[in-house]
């Protein structure tokens, strides 16, 4: 099965949201014909403890911590993928962003 498009899922702490959709439309992700900056988000809970070996950048290393989180949604042309999530990792608050991609079919 071929598919020109993917789908990216990033959540990020709503502090850095907009930092994070600029990023994405500068890298060329959002484009829906004839409009680019094309996103979908919505807040919710993030939860996670940094384990041995981490270098958590909010909250600290063994303890449980919840952020208000935004999940940012957005549509990327798969010849592009490797430089938006190159661009989208570099500017990611988190040290081990939460990062999903869904193939679209045709």
């Amino acid at each position: 099965m071929e598919f020109k498009n993917v789908k990216i899922v990033v959540y990020v702490p709503v502090s850095h949201s907009d930092k994070i959709r600029d990023v994405l439309a500068k890298n060329e992700a959002g484009h829906i014909g004839n409009y680019d900056y094309c996103s979908f988000s919505c807040i919710g809970t993030g939860r996670f403890r940094g384990l041995e070996g981490s270098n958590p950048s909010i909250g600290q290393k063994g303890k449980i911590e919840e952020v208000k989180e935004e999940r940012i949604e957005t549509i990327c042309e798969f010849s592009k993928l490797d430089k938006v999530l190159k661009a989208l990792n570099n500017a990611h608050p988190y040290e081990e962003p939460a990062i999903d991609v869904f193939p679209l079919l045709n």
